[in-house]
């Protein structure tokens, strides 16, 4: 278990303020070779697993880890909306395999290439994906797993929906955060003013401040698949963002 700042009990309720990527030479005519008909190749199949995750353009491609192979997509409908999917695709020798897709929620206003606190657009980007924690008992992930009442989350969302539940499990997402250490932990690289405390957690049935969340079943076998040893990242943004 990590251990975190006294200060952690109390993080809860600031992260609901603050924010909670050339052929082969021709035969010649003259040549004594008998030529035959080249030999039928394999069958390809129509479902072989693309080279590269479907739906990030080259600018965002180019900010993901080579040795990562896990990669949770997450896609905004739209720069201004609070709807997205998330996505799970993992590296094979055959390319890339997409998991289930689930739905999403994101921040109130959408999304930004340049996160403030408060101003509830979540991060566009490619970060890292290092570190675990929650309410309940670690359910079995491979990453390492804070359990505390810092994890707490009270009152209301944006839409009247209870927050009660809502940091059942996180996965902290390292957006203006120290990585090995616990969700919970105050650090800001970038410093306050550039916003933190960004988790993947589970849904409230409404906007984030500037996480992701997901269902609670979803949440919890995110938390399963997720192996330090792959190199997790999350690619997050809206559908245009990340396409470029």
């Amino acid at each position: 278990m990590i251990r975190h700042s006294p200060r952690a009990a109390l993080l809860a309720a600031s992260l609901l303020l603050t924010g909670c990527g050339g052929g082969a030479a021709a035969t010649s005519a003259t040549s004594s070779v008998t030529s035959h008909p080249p030999a039928p190749g394999p069958e390809v199949s129509l479902d072989v697993a693309p080279q590269q995750v479907p739906g990030i353009g080259p600018r965002t491609w180019a900010q993901v880890p080579r040795e990562s192979r896990q990669v949770v997509l997450v896609t905004g409908r739209g720069k201004n909306s609070p709807q997205s999917t998330v996505v799970l695709y993992e590296r094979t020798g055959a390319g890339w395999k997409a998991g289930p897709s689930w739905p999403a929620h994101n921040a109130l206003k959408g999304w930004t290439g340049h996160h403030t606190a408060g101003d509830l657009r979540s991060p566009v980007g490619v970060y890292t994906l290092t570190d675990a924690g929650g309410l309940l008992r670690d359910p079995g992930t491979r990453l390492p797993y804070d359990r505390s009442i810092g994890f707490t989350a009270p009152g209301t969302g944006f839409e009247g929906e209870p927050l009660t539940g809502s940091f059942d499990y996180v996965i902290a997402i390292n957006y203006n955060r120290e990585p090995g250490t616990s969700p919970l932990d105050w650090a800001r690289p970038l410093g306050a003013g550039r916003g933190g405390g960004i988790w993947l957690h589970v849904d409230h049935d409404g906007p984030t401040h500037g996480c992701v969340s997901i269902d609670r079943a979803h949440m919890k076998d995110l938390l399963l698949e997720l192996d330090p040893d792959a190199h997790p990242v999350v690619v997050m943004g809206d559908r245009a963002s990340l396409a470029r």
